[in-house]
This record gives structure tokens, C-alpha cells and sequence, in this order.
């Protein structure tokens, strides 16, 4: 399908909001940094301004597919397999990874979101959206994700910021 061509993270509103052609076209609650926003690296923060997916992994695997270092483990997310790993970060369904797109701000050197390996990501469905919780990541429930992905094309154009998006926010989905 592939119809997306921007995505805005709202980090006041914890949410993301697709567009095609300047319309707005979906909009899912998201759980950004715990510890806010930060492009530096090692901070656990989610990082601002004009990105770009780089890599879109995950086509075909189940929802809830387990991924660790960019690779399905085999496993499937479950209350069992969440109890035997108490605290993991987990990295479920699909990984949109993220490229900054600004030299000295997000790409490049101490700053650069690529190699902090920043993405869109499944997380368990137990998990709050809408609540600032991750590790510098953006989470999505697992439905969303499925339905976010096969429309995002690699070099789609992405925007974190931390202002709410209120014409967004209450805008009708076309």
C-alpha cells in the first residue's frame, strides 16, 4: 500500500499521526521516553525533529513476534514468556528504524538516532499507551503497528516534536 508520506510524533500528545498528501489519514496513541526528549546518546530519550525510516523489519512475522537485535527470536510475546524475562524492554511485531536527518542535532556523532537505535515498535498490549514509558523508543500496540506498517514506505519522512498538535488531534481522519 505504502500511501504514507509523513509521520508527526506529538510528544505532548503521545501520539503519532500519519498523512498522505497533507491529509491527515491515521492517528494512534504512542508511548514515548520516559525521560523525555534528547537526541544525545545513553540519555533514554526520544529524539527530536526530521527523521527518516531507514529499515522497515518484521514483514510477515506474527503479532507479538519476539525481536532482539533486529531478529525474531522464535517467540511469540505471552503473560509466561513476560514473567520468565521480568523488566525486558520488549521489541515486538515490527521495527520502523529511525535515521536523523539533521547533521549536529539527530544524525551523526553523540546525536545520531540511527545508531542509538531508535524505532517504531510493538510492545506488549498490558502496556499504557498514551504515557511516556519507553527507553528513548516510540511504542505502538501491536494492532496499530500492523496497520501502520505495510502503508510506510523506507524513506518515509518523519517528525518528532514535543508540541501538542491540537488542529491534529481533533482533525477528521479522511
Amino acid at each position: 500500500m505504502n500511501d504514507l508520506d509523513l509521520l508527526h510524533i506529538s510528544i505532548a500528545d503521545q501520539a503519532l499521526y500519519g498523512f498522505a498528501n497533507s491529509c491527515l489519514r491515521l492517528r494512534f496513541p504512542v508511548s514515548t521516553a520516559r525521560n523525555g526528549a534528547g537526541e544525545r546518546n545513553g540519555t533514554g530519550c526520544t529524539p527530536r525533529g526530521r527523521h527518516q525510516v531507514r529499515a522497515r523489519i518484521g514483514e510477515g512475522l506474527p503479532s507479538g513476534a519476539v525481536l532482539r537485535g533486529r531478529r525474531w527470536t522464535g517467540e511469540v510475546w505471552d503473560d509466561d514468556l513476560h514473567e520468565r524475562f521480568p523488566g525486558r524492554d520488549w521489541i515486538l511485531t515490527r521495527i520502523l528504524w529511525l535515521s536523523g536527518c539533521e547533521p549536529g542535532y539527530n544524525r551523526m556523532g553523540p546525536v545520531d538516532t540511527f545508531r542509538r537505535y531508535i524505532y517504531l515498535h510493538g510492545t506488549p498490549d498490558s502496556e499504557p499507551m498514551g504515557i511516556p514509558l519507553s527507553h528513548g523508543c516510540i511504542r505502538l500496540r501491536n494492532a496499530d503497528l500492523l496497520e501502520l506498517f505495510p502503508r510506510v514506505p523506507a524513506g518515509c519522512a518523519v517528525y518528532i516534536g514535543e508540541a501538542a498538535c491540537p488542529d491534529w488531534s481533533s482533525a477528521t481522519l479522511i
